[in-house]
């Protein structure tokens, strides 16, 4: 009930802000980019979104402000990509294929973070999500990666509603991940109480969203939705690098609670 009350809140806001369209939004694709993530308890985003009214303009897509995205990540059966990430190693991968749900497009993707820590990303259009590699995907791969698909199998489903909001005067993006649920084949687990942003620009710099965020005391960092999902489905994973992000992400959720209860007291 109580995620329901700050999630009409959210959507009340969003509501209010200017529509940019996903053909509009072209040039702030930002395929080779910097990016910095904030966890953010779900509470506080009306306020966030309240006061980013003025500064950026919001994703939609045939009238929808909240779009779907169905996300497949691919990984060895012995987790070799998340164990990359959890290692901190530069020059790592991430492989999935994502379903754009309002525009019912379909990409497979190939995520690439150098040792200058620059995101690139590259993708091709598909018709259909594959658990197993077939051949334009596995080229793909062999093309953009030094992967083997053959290593490669769908083990992971994220899915979530994102707000996308494009900055008025520069080229930067914002993305805030709500609704987040991760599952496989044997367990599904779904957190409502954060959302996952991510700001995206061409180089780090000076932003009006990280202004706001630091007036609400939000800190840069977070763990990325695929290892946070790894450890939220596997039982036994190592996860030391990452234990810093869980203790935020469970104090989030019990401050959420806390407001939540005085809210509705």
């Amino acid at each position: 009930m109580t995620s329901d009350f700050f999630f009409n809140k959210i959507k009340e806001e969003i509501n209010l802000f200017e529509p940019i369209t996903l053909s509009e939004m072209e040039g702030v694709k930002l395929m080779d980019r910097m990016d910095v993530k904030y966890l953010i308890p779900v509470n506080l985003l009306p306020q966030i979104l309240a006061d980013a009214m003025q500064y950026y303009k919001l994703l939609t897509v045939d009238n929808q402000q909240l779009n779907s995205y169905e996300t497949l990540y691919y990984d060895t059966p012995e987790l070799t990509l998340y164990h990359s990430h959890q290692a901190g190693k530069r020059n790592r991968y991430k492989v999935r294929s994502r379903h754009y749900v309002g525009s019912g497009l379909r990409f497979f993707e190939v995520k690439f973070k150098n040792n200058r820590g620059r995101t690139i990303k590259k993708r091709i259009k598909t018709i259909r999500i594959e658990k197993y590699l077939q051949a334009e995907n596995s080229a793909f791969l062999t093309k953009t990666s030094t992967l083997e698909s053959e290593n490669l199998q769908g083990i992971m489903w994220v899915n979530y509603q994102r707000i996308t909001l494009v900055n008025r005067t520069s080229p930067e993006r914002l993305t805030i991940d709500l609704e987040l649920t991760f599952k496989n084949d044997d367990k599904e687990v779904k957190y409502a109480k954060i959302a996952i942003a991510e700001v995206k620009q061409e180089k780090l710099g000076a932003s009006p969203i990280l202004d706001i965020f630091k007036k609400y005391h939000l800190k840069k960092g977070s763990i990325s939705k695929y290892c946070f999902g790894i450890i939220s489905l596997f039982d036994g994973v190592k996860q030391n690098n990452f234990k810093n992000h869980l203790r935020r992400i469970t104090k989030i959720i019990h401050q959420y609670d806390a407001i939540a209860a005085s809210t509705f007291a």
